[in-house]
């Protein structure tokens, strides 16, 4: 029938999965996610040694975790990438399904490691924090309940993707991880809007959201004492705000050069939430620029491919994840230069952390699969059509 509608468009055949694989696949983003992760391991040398001489642990302890979980991500992410827009869905649906059900438990079975949030699983050699895979999973079954939802006939899928995206941001606001929880409901109203949902409904759900911020500043000490110090017209430079900002200030233009820096001396977070705090210190402006660059060249090459996909739920998931990726990034470094509310949000590929790095490469596999050039996907088939 879609040939019958839109007139058949040939295919290769015959052709085997791996060359087939890297003609499809986009290798700009491929090689700009390959970047940060170099980036990160270049700053995790400078950044991780004070706390693994703090922790008494070997000098690059968490350096050599930082690429045994980074060489897993890489190949979890290529193994992704390979598979068909059907798999990735049957495997986001399953890995939503589990992430959930582990979310669900985390208050019960869950620890805080001291932190005074309820965010991860022990499991002795390291920890499992289910929100980072959470993020992907439910990208992809809100966009396919959303796509479903513009069939003929099809199911309510926007009030369920509602009510799921309600239901997981409840979830982690109580930990509370006000910072996950923004980037659930981001990716969320994204793909809403790309589906068409009414400009009312998101100009309510932008009020609800203020109303939420305020509730959380007037009821937790925490959030309010994070919001306080964004907003102080003076900033104290013995909190890591502070440090963070003296450090971007002194790097200048150029750094002060390759392991000169102090501010890993002072920050216990420099190695993950502040990690672009070393890189202006250190290598100065001109670093921090390309890692801003890599980004946006990954999310906007992943937009101007999906939108000449034909298939809507490519589209929604597509957008979501790469959405959701971008301004993760740009609330890390945001945060870092005093321009949002200290978040506890890592920054992708760059900082330390096992389950953001298997999960981020889970994700960007994912959207490398669904931005890989198919015949028969493209809108710009149908517009040739319609001129003939």
């Amino acid at each position: 029938m879609t040939d019958m509608v839109y007139g058949a468009v040939p295919r290769e055949t015959g052709e085997a999965v791996l060359p087939k694989w890297w003609r499809t696949l986009d290798k700009w983003t491929l090689v700009c996610i390959f970047l940060l992760f170099g980036v990160g391991l270049l700053l995790g040398l400078a950044a991780s040694v004070p706390l693994a001489e703090r922790n008494g642990l070997d000098p690059f302890y968490y350096v050599q975790r930082q690429a045994m979980f980074g060489s897993a991500a890489m190949v979890v992410m290529l193994a992704v990438s390979m598979l068909s827009p059907d798999m990735v869905r049957r495997v986001g649906a399953l890995g939503f399904l589990i992430s959930f059900l582990a979310l669900v438990a985390l208050p019960f079975l869950g620890t805080d490691f001291g932190k005074g949030a309820i965010r991860w699983y022990s499991i002795g050699f390291g920890s499992v924090q289910p929100s980072e895979f959470l993020k992907p999973g439910f990208v992809v079954v809100a966009a396919w309940l959303l796509a479903a939802a513009q069939q003929v006939g099809g199911p309510p899928g926007k009030t369920w993707s509602f009510i799921l995206c309600a239901a997981i941001v409840g979830m982690l606001v109580a930990q509370p991880d006000f910072g996950q929880a923004s980037l659930i409901l981001f990716g969320w109203a994204v793909m809403y809007f790309i589906a068409g949902a009414p400009m009312l409904l998101l100009v309510a759900m932008a009020g609800i959201t203020v109303l939420g911020g305020a509730f959380a500043y007037t009821q937790s000490a925490h959030v309010a004492r994070r919001i306080d110090g964004f907003l102080a017209t003076e900033l104290d430079p013995t909190t890591q705000l502070g440090f963070a900002a003296n450090a971007i200030r002194s790097g200048g233009l150029f750094g002060v050069g390759v392991g000169e820096g102090q501010v890993k001396w002072s920050l216990p977070d420099a190695h993950t939430d502040f990690i672009i705090a070393v890189a202006a210190e250190e290598y100065g402006l001109v670093l921090v620029l390309v890692v801003i660059a890599l980004y946006m060249m990954i999310v906007l090459r992943s937009l101007g491919r999906l939108m000449r996909e034909r298939d809507p739920f490519i589209r929604l998931a597509g957008a979501g994840l790469a959405c959701t990726f971008g301004v993760q990034a740009m609330i890390n470094m945001g945060v870092a230069a005093r321009l949002l509310p200290a978040k506890g949000m890592t920054l992708p590929f760059v900082s330390y952390g096992g389950s953001s790095l298997i999960a981020g490469g889970i994700a960007m596999g994912m959207l490398l699969a669904f931005t890989r050039s198919r015949a028969q996907g493209q809108i710009g088939d149908i517009l040739r059509g319609h001129r003939r």
